[in-house]
């Protein structure tokens, strides 16, 4: 079982100044501690009932790309990715670019766009959450194209693309791996099997999360899509360090489901929380629990 580092908050140090410098000693702490992913949101506005909407939050993808010179081995992406933020070529591009600069360390992960007050509040344009999930499924077929040999053409119905030119290709190979997140039963586990090298669940309880992939199972016969071949991810919300016991206990349940890697979330001082993984050998413990089903 692998460990993902998930970063949401950008509060604390209270301080502008230090948030760079903190994020950077976050990262590298966890990586040093072994731990195999780093994550950002893809917000503007932080989360309501999170926290309140006014408190810091930075681009996504400008942030990957600071810490892809501050670390070397961690797979950096999004958790996930708003499809209605940002073309799809040009997402495609900007994925490419974090992965060549990192090394191969680039992981796309997308869902349907949710959080309606940023995207009035800035001027991204509002569709139906239906058509949204269309443009989730042009948007990683675009993907697709773009890191393939194919540079021609491509005629959607919500985009048009007359040359696919990606240059350099990544150096993932065959492509940066693409995470869909969210546990939508008719529509975002089927797009998971149709498009996805791992799927990510929200880790409300080791009971939901064997449901939602015993759907996913459905839709992979459906697709004719080898069920095995899907990564399954999980972000629990179980504090670690609470209860180390009760954490590692919990994820042990999703590793008997399938799952390979889950990300937690520092609710604290980030490079203090950092810090406290490497001491109670949270990622150790975690590598000793192996996947089931």
């Amino acid at each position: 079982m692998r460990l993902g580092l998930h970063y949401w908050n950008f509060s604390t140090p209270a301080d502008p100044a230090e948030i760079a410098p903190t994020l950077a000693e976050t990262a590298r702490i966890a990586e040093q501690a072994g731990v195999s992913a780093f994550t950002v949101m893809d917000h503007y506005f932080q989360m309501e009932g999170m926290a309140s909407a006014d408190e810091p939050m930075l681009e996504a993808y400008t942030t990957l790309g600071y810490l892809a010179a501050a670390t070397e081995r961690m797979t950096l992406g999004v958790l996930v990715t708003g499809v209605m933020y940002r073309h799809p070529g040009l997402l495609a591009k900007i994925v490419t670019t974090l992965d060549v600069l990192s090394g191969g360390r680039a992981r796309l992960g997308i869902g349907a766009s949710w959080y309606e007050r940023e995207m009035r509040g800035l001027g991204v344009p509002v569709v139906p959450v239906a058509e949204r999930f269309e443009r989730l499924d042009e948007t990683l077929h675009i993907c697709r194209q773009m890191w393939s040999d194919d540079d021609g053409r491509f005629d959607g119905r919500h985009y048009q693309l007359t040359e696919t030119l990606n240059v350099p290709a990544p150096i993932s190979r065959p492509h940066p791996p693409i995470m869909i997140g969210g546990g939508g039963e008719k529509k975002t586990l089927r797009l998971v099997a149709r498009h996805a090298d791992l799927c990510n669940l929200f880790g409300t309880s080791p009971a939901e999360v064997a449901h939602k992939l015993d759907v996913l199972r459905e839709h992979c016969a459906a697709e004719d899509r080898d069920y095995h071949s899907i990564a399954k991810t999980v972000l629990v919300t179980r504090p670690p360090l609470a209860d180390v016991d009760a954490f590692v206990a919990e994820v042990a349940q999703y590793a008997a489901l399938g799952v390979t890697e889950v990300q937690t979330m520092p609710d604290g001082h980030p490079v203090e929380f950092a810090q406290q993984l490497a001491q109670q050998r949270v990622v150790d413990r975690l590598a000793d629990l192996s996947p089931g089903r």
